[in-house]
């Protein structure tokens, strides 16, 4: 920032163990005093988004076809019945894949239908029993789990808030110590981090876990090829949700009055 400022910077000095870090965060520059501070904001999550895959494999398209379509319709009538609403269930459209053995121009040997299916869940206590229903029927696979903030703008403002309050704060008492205050703000500038303490766990800390998983076999993949799926696993112990942080950094030029 030195170089958007031609104008003489005098620095003030306090204690040894604290200059250098000083000369980073406050600066008097032709009446203005650029400060600049750090704040954080640590929120309990209060949203568990579950995701599942829909995978299906027959010689029939309507019977690969049924077997996805009723597993989906699992998913939701479970989450129905945890009392999800309706808008915390998203789920996508089942897309068909066929295989041929040799000629594209013959019957397909096998159909592959494939989808997607994402719970929001508000009430943690919820999320056990919704998973130890789910993946019972080798077609639902447990995707992942993951711990969020429902409104992480909330917790964003908040840590916006208290880099100002730090802000200018600083900026007040390094100006005390000349008897003058704080006037109006010229200009900030604002930098908020990314979140810290989002936990996930995924379908490959599931199966790594789980020594129950096994692999089957199903004709179609392409000529002479396999196709393989996983049989659903019971899922591991859920982890506990960790505390999400969430940071801003904010640098400010103020008038000197």
């Amino acid at each position: 920032m030195k170089r958007l400022f031609l104008a003489l910077v005098v620095v003030c000095s306090f204690s040894a163990d604290s200059r250098a870090q000083n000369n980073n965060d406050i600066k008097f520059i032709a009446e203005t005093l650029v400060v600049q501070a750090d704040g954080t904001y640590k929120a309990d999550p209060d949203l568990a988004t579950l995701t599942f895959d829909i995978s299906s494999q027959d010689k029939e398209l309507r019977t690969t076809y049924d077997k996805a379509s009723q597993a989906m319709h699992k998913i939701v009538a479970l989450a129905e019945k945890n009392g999800l609403p309706k808008s915390d269930v998203v789920n996508g459209v089942l897309t068909v894949k066929p295989f041929y053995e040799g000629d594209k121009k013959k019957r397909a040997k096998s159909y592959l239908v494939q989808g997607q299916i994402t719970l929001k869940i508000r009430d943690f206590s919820k999320i056990g029993p919704i998973l130890d229903e789910s993946v019972d029927d080798r077609i639902t696979d447990f995707r992942s789990l993951t711990y969020s903030l429902a409104d992480e703008e909330a917790a964003k403002q908040k840590a916006v808030a208290e880099a100002m309050k730090r802000a200018l704060g600083r900026a007040s008492a390094a100006l005390e110590q000349k008897g003058q205050k704080v006037g109006a703000l010229r200009f900030a500038n604002l930098d908020v981090k990314q979140l810290a303490g989002v936990s996930e766990m995924n379908v490959y800390a599931m199966r790594e876990y789980s020594s129950l998983a096994q692999t089957i076999e199903v004709s179609g993949a392409r000529s002479g090829g396999q196709y393989d799926k996983r049989l659903a696993a019971p899922p591991p112990p859920i982890p506990q949700p960790e505390k999400i942080t969430v940071s801003a950094m904010v640098q400010c030029a103020f008038q000197i009055q």
